[in-house]
């Protein structure tokens, strides 16, 4: 027992609490607790110090100077490693009093005191997650995590609950933050998250690029605090709690867009009106005097959507986060680029003009389809085929005849149509090419005929190989539209006028003799020994 738990004991009795109380309390038995308190009252009534305490002989007695020194050189060895030590030194006592007599003898590390610290106005802010378990009355239990940016000077702070903290949350809820505070601090201070900092080096921290690429269009500068050291970021760290303790406490929520609407009517009402208990001031009026000093915002905000190319399957849809989403059937099997924001998804075309935007559906929604009426095909048949003729005949001859050969031999050959066209996105093109034109040299016209024959004579493509292969057919066709025809030798005449003189005369006959070696501004009459240092 340590002088710890003595202490705690004696200062439950003298406040009236009962021996089998304090027992109970903190963990310890009846009969350790009847000890210490006899021990006690004999040191009172002897007039010993109270800090002083009655040990038994113990075979280690011996040893502490060993154990001092041991400690002294080394102040994390444990003490199984000393054992050993004593051991050798002819020590035969157990581990269980060597590891209560290191833990009398081992010195406290010092704790270091947190220097609290002020910043002038715009010069810092601070931001961080908090991860809470929330149970939504309309939702059940779900995770979420608080984002929260707070200015170091006015203590004004921008809340917001998102669901994930990945990347493309992290920069739009700065965006909202800069907008609702009207500006953005010179400096924020992170820790290493990796949304911020890739990792540490010798030389400091890496950050990531993207996120270095949003500072930089807001002006500020991030700032990553030291491993494992919170109170750098004291502030943003306290907030937390004041929201676990006003906020969240007591209140129960429907859904997440309920809990965030409560959280701005709080922040407005509550948190930046209150007076802080550091400045003594509203955060509110703090903060009217240090937003003329924030960095002002940009006349174009960061894009934060996120970019990324999906293939349209078979049934024309691109998938984002188990949610299928319609395009133009017409385009089916092609690589096409989704641009995903906050609410919205949009699809672009081989030529990234707009060819479908859908409303972005919650991230708890799984398994949906997003349908526009006007992305599937025509009901009627002859629309249907002159749409399907228009897609094979631009991939080629081949693959027209292919097509021609299909539609009348199959009973189905629209719906076979564009499955083989689901196939050019899964194989490269010279593949899929090859595949169709031994297709129609022996007459096989089946959709099952293309599939044997690529899985005999090709592999499927890796998604690198599938956006190489669209932009470089992107780049054929670009040339092949707009050719670049050779430009006349008059255009390039005057490259070959002097800056300093009349243009350089044409070669004539004369020009074309046999020349020495020698530099044309050389003396002529020089002698191979003269002197070239000059």
């Amino acid at each position: 027992m340590n002088e710890d738990v003595r202490n705690e004991i004696i200062r439950r009795q003298q406040q009236g609490a009962s021996q089998r109380r304090i027992a109970q309390d903190l963990g310890v038995s009846r009969a350790a607790v009847q000890n210490v308190l006899q021990r006690w009252a004999a040191e009172r009534a002897q007039g010993a110090p109270l800090s002083a305490s009655v040990r038994r002989p113990s075979v280690l007695d011996a040893y502490d100077d060993v154990i001092r020194q041991f400690l002294s050189r080394y102040p994390d060895m444990t003490a199984v490693r000393i054992l050993e030590e004593l051991r050798d030194q002819g020590f035969t006592g157990h581990y269980s009093i060597v590891r209560d007599r290191v833990r009398q003898l081992r010195s406290a590390p010092a704790v270091q005191p947190v220097v609290r610290f002020e910043t002038v106005m715009a010069a810092q802010a601070q931001m961080d997650y908090s991860s809470y378990d929330i149970d939504f009355v309309a939702q059940g239990r779900r995770r979420v995590h608080l984002f929260s940016y707070v200015l170091s000077y006015s203590r004004r702070a921008y809340l917001h609950f998102v669901e994930a903290q990945d990347l493309p949350t992290t920069l739009r809820e700065h965006v909202c933050a800069f907008e609702h505070l009207g500006g953005a601090a010179a400096h924020c201070l992170y820790d290493n998250m990796k949304v911020v900092v890739l990792r540490h080096g010798d030389e400091g921290p890496l950050y990531n690029p993207k996120f270095l690429a949003f500072a930089s269009h807001y002006g500020f500068a991030p700032r990553a605090c030291r491993v494992r050291r919170s109170q750098t970021k004291g502030k943003v760290e306290r907030y937390f709690h004041y929201v676990e303790n006003n906020f969240l406490n007591g209140r129960t929520f429907r859904t997440l867009e309920h809990l965030n609407a409560l959280l701005a009517g709080w922040l407005a009402n509550v948190a930046d009106v209150r007076v802080h208990r550091e400045t003594r001031q509203r955060p509110i009026d703090r903060h009217a005097q240090e937003r003329p000093h924030l960095l002002p915002l940009p006349a174009t905000p960061f894009d934060v959507a996120v970019v990324e190319y999906r293939v349209v399957d078979v049934e024309g849809f691109v998938a984002w986060r188990q949610n299928l989403y319609s395009v133009p059937w017409r385009h089916i099997g092609q690589a096409l680029a989704v641009r995903v924001s906050a609410t919205t998804l949009i699809v672009y075309g081989p030529q990234f003009d707009e060819i479908a935007r859908h409303a972005l559906l919650a991230s708890g929604v799984k398994g949906q389809r997003c349908v526009h009426k006007t992305h599937r095909p025509s009901a009627d048949p002859r629309q249907h085929e002159a749409a399907l003729r228009q897609r094979f005949a631009e991939l080629g001859p081949v693959a027209q005849g292919f097509l021609d050969g299909l539609l009348r031999e199959q009973r189905y050959g629209k719906e076979q149509a564009a499955k083989v066209l689901a196939l050019h996105s899964t194989y490269a093109r010279t593949d899929w090419l090859a595949a169709l034109e031994r297709a129609v040299r022996f007459g096989a016209f089946s959709l099952a005929a293309i599939e044997r024959i690529l899985a005999t004579q090709a592999k499927p493509k890796s998604p690198l190989e599938t956006l190489a292969d669209r932009e470089c057919q992107h780049l054929a066709d670009h040339l092949r539209d707009n050719p670049v025809s050779p430009r006349p030798t008059t255009d390039y005449q005057r490259l070959m006028e002097s800056p300093h003189g009349p243009p350089f005369e044409t070669p004539t006959s004369q020009d074309n003799a046999p020349r020495s070696n020698t530099h044309p501004d050389a003396d002529q009459d020089a002698s191979p020994d003269a002197d070239r240092s000059a």
